[in-house]
């Protein structure tokens, strides 16, 4: 499935296109010699498209003790004594061709480290790979019909313009001045040897089906795709000694027809195979390929080599391209290298070439992971999102398995026993993308507004010949009658005079003379009357060619109106598209808004209800408080009230005591007066010390007795509450005249003088509000 950024809305799929043609993609495998003889084979070619893997030695056996070999299946298997002739024919020819006539194309190499992918794509000295003969063969056949250097031009957005002459020829003289006093060193040198035998070959093919009638250009890029991010190889970077610059890297773009490609990448014209191959090894350098212990020169990134082939179509003269950019088509053939996938455990990779593994890895098992879902959709009827974008290997080609062209595959094979492991997962994944379909491109005519050279001259030829044909002209008879005219010459008779009377050679020889003179005429006037004839014709058909012009010129103005009122209605229409795909686009951002709005109301409305349900808690809570808190009120009220009336009560008593001590003490100073009264002065003064000791001791005994002190309280069922007694106190007091007079008038007195306490103090004894009362005995 196809992850998509943050924030960002997926695009709508378009409609499905019926009736469409589809082709499976092309996997081909390809067999690499084994590095010694005495290496463990695990490869065997059964048949020209079957191959099958052999269980090294020592490697875990199944559940029934056996290895289990496996066959795979491919369009077809190229042995170890293939050639590239042979793997080019095959291949890569079908796809040049399919180049020039328009049609897009995509071929890549895909195996494990040291398989041959490089050798395949690239060649060696003596053995140019699918890349150098495909340049070939291009430059082969559109070689004459060529353009001249800058008459086409890129528009930095995937697709091409249109110079006029003048711009050209401005554009080459810069060049040329430029190149007259070169940069650098390097820019005189010539091609390197290593390459030259690449591109001089022997066999060089051509295809013979060129349109005539457009002039072509071709344009080449070298981009690679390292540790997931984009790097120009064409990219002139000024050298700075002191602070060197890292390569910057590019980004992907899309263009107006849905088209991937990579933005600020260089294209650079090229009119020859050589001149290409030159460009293509001056990217090859800048590469980045290391050594590990599978392989001495290890690729460490994609490469990916565009071809692209520019071609339009020539003015009704034949001359001169058409100035109209609508009539321009563009095709493209991808040659891609892919890195080999690798097991670290055995490479041994650290730190830099770890990482580089991981990325290599990563991008291939998103591929893989590409087709896989490609195939689902394909067979099951699904939809699922294709994950293009999770590596720039797959997001840049994902035009082509879309349908915008041809894909084929070529797998390579170590055959060697350590890559047995490698080699099946590779095996399994090759006959997996077999089973995916891709969109057979749709051909893409010239569409040019008047034939050019070719169909012009031979449209003229044709025209020629059926005039003078329904004419009976002199075309097919002339001939005839000139040959007669020439036979029917009379011989010159021999022209020697010997005699001077000799009157018969030269009268001869003047007649001879007259009759050829007169031959001679006849065919001066017949080749005169033919040259009129011709002439005639030539201006009749002059005559029925302008008129036919001004018809055709009618019919292009006519045309024209028609051209621009379909181009309004386009117009109307892309706008009613654009309309509608807003108006789409925003009907699902409402949805989306609305879909967002009822979450929120729902979980608000949970919310509320939530919060509602808490409330009523805390309400009935609240309402149990409030009822303990009255019952708390009620209890502590009465606690008061009853504290209340108790020290009131115990206040009473208080005074009421102070009310009888000072009743005593006036009773006592009256018993004194009347005793002084009665006695003498010296009886006077002995009581006085016992009221003293009297008014003392009463005061201490008032002072020493306790307070009262409550019981023990509990509380009853019925919500009141009981006490229970701790102690009983018990007053006595004894009247001290009484005891004087006792002393001093013995024991008739004694009786009547006693005074009970509880008798003449009885609201004294009340009980108090803890509900005991206290006595006082003598």
């Amino acid at each position: 499935m196809q992850r998509l950024g943050k924030g960002k809305t997926p695009r709508r799929p378009g409609p499905k296109k019926a009736n469409i043609e589809k082709d499976p993609v092309g996997v081909y495998c390809r067999i690499r010699p084994l590095g010694g003889e005495d290496e463990e084979c695990c490869v065997e070619m059964i048949s020209s498209s079957t191959i099958q893997l052999h269980a090294p030695n020592g490697l875990k056996a199944n559940r029934n003790g056996e290895y289990k070999e496996t066959q795979y299946t491919f369009k077809k298997v190229f042995g170890i004594n293939t050639t590239q002739l042979e793997l080019f024919e095959d291949i890569a020819k079908p796809l040049v061709e399919d180049l020039i006539r328009c049609k897009n194309g995509l071929l890549f190499t895909y195996g494990v480290t040291g398989s041959g992918k490089t050798f395949t794509m690239t060649g060696s000295p003596g053995e140019g790979g699918l890349l150098p003969r495909s340049l070939d063969m291009l430059f082969n056949s559109i070689g004459p019909f060529q353009a001249k250097r800058f008459v086409f031009k890129p528009d930095d957005k995937n697709g091409m313009e249109i110079q006029s002459q003048v711009d050209a020829l401005l554009e080459r003289q810069k060049r040329d001045s430029q190149q007259s006093v070169p940069k650098t060193p390097s820019s005189r040198q010539k091609a390197d040897p290593e390459f030259a035998d690449m591109i001089n070959l022997d066999d060089a093919c051509k295809f013979e089906n060129v349109d005539e009638d457009c002039c072509y250009s071709v344009f080449v890029s070298y981009i690679e795709i390292y540790n997931n991010y984009i790097y120009d190889l064409l990219e002139d970077v000024p050298f700075d000694p002191i602070r060197p610059k890292p390569p910057q890297s590019k980004i992907l773009r899309e263009d107006q027809n849905h088209n991937m490609y990579v933005a600020g990448c260089t294209e650079v014209e090229v009119k020859s195979t050589e001149e290409a191959f030159e460009v293509f090894w001056k990217g090859q350098k800048k590469r980045r390929i290391a050594n590990t212990q599978l392989n001495r020169e290890s690729s460490r990134s994609h490469s990916v080599f565009t071809v692209k082939l520019v071609q339009a179509p020539l003015d009704a003269d034949g001359d001169h391209i058409l100035q109209d950019k609508n009539q321009v088509n563009v095709s493209q053939l991808c040659l891609v290298d892919l890195a080999g996938s690798e097991r670290t455990s055995r490479t041994k990779a650290e730190g830099s070439r770890l990482r580089e593994a991981g990325n290599i890895n990563q991008s291939l098992m998103t591929l893989r992971t590409c087709m896989e879902v490609l195939r689902e959709n394909q067979m099951c009827g699904t939809n699922k999102m294709v994950p293009y974008r999770d590596s720039k290997v797959t997001h840049l080609f994902k035009n082509y398995f879309d349908g915008e062209g041809k894909v084929r595959m070529i797998v390579c094979v170590n055959p060697k026993a350590d890559d047995y492991e490698e080699t099946m997962l590779v095996m399994r994944f090759a006959e997996m993308t077999q089973e995916v379909e891709v969109a057979r491109p749709v051909d893409r005519p010239i569409c040019g507004l008047a034939a050019g050279r070719r169909h012009r001259n031979q449209a003229f030829k044709d025209e020629l010949s059926r005039r003078l044909e329904e004419r009976g002209g002199p075309i097919n008879d002339d001939p005839v009658i000139l040959d007669r005219l020439i036979e029917n010459l009379p011989v010159l008779p021999p022209c020697d005079v010997v005699d001077p009377a000799d009157d018969q050679t030269l009268p001869r020889l003047i007649e001879v003379l007259e009759r050829r003179h007169q031959i001679r005429q006849m065919m001066m006037g017949q080749i005169d009357k033919t040259a009129n004839t011709l002439k005639s014709m030539v201006q009749q058909f002059d005559s029925q060619l302008n008129s036919k012009e001004t018809f055709l010129h009618d019919q292009r103005s006519r045309l024209n109106e028609k051209d621009k009122v379909i181009i309004n209605q386009k117009t109307e229409i892309e706008r009613l598209e654009k309309k509608s795909k807003t108006l789409e686009y925003k009907i699902d951002i409402l949805q989306k808004t609305t879909e967002m709005y009822e979450q929120d109301k729902r979980s608000l409305q949970q919310e509320l209800e939530s919060r509602e349900q808490r409330l009523h808690r805390e309400l009935s809570e609240r309402r149990r408080a409030e009822q303990r808190m009255q019952g708390i009120v009620t209890d502590t009220k009465l606690k008061w009230e009853k504290e209340c009336e108790r020290r009131v009560n115990a206040k009473q008593l208080e005074m009421q005591n102070k009310l009888w001590v000072k009743d005593e003490k006036l009773k006592q100073l009256k018993a004194i007066v009347t005793e002084s009264n009665s006695g003498a002065s010296s009886s006077t003064e002995r009581p006085e010390r016992p009221t003293r000791e009297r008014d003392r001791n009463i005061a201490q005994k008032r002072s020493a007795s306790p307070s009262p002190r409550p019981g023990n309280v509990f509380k009853t069922r019925g919500g009141g509450q009981a006490v229970q007694f701790t102690d009983i106190e018990t007053l006595k007091q004894e009247c001290p005249t009484a005891s004087s007079r006792k002393r001093r008038s013995g024991s008739e007195e004694g009786p009547s003088q006693m005074v009970d306490i509880e008798n003449r103090a009885p609201v004294a004894n009340t009980s108090s509000s803890y509900g005991y009362q206290k006595r006082r005995k003598p």
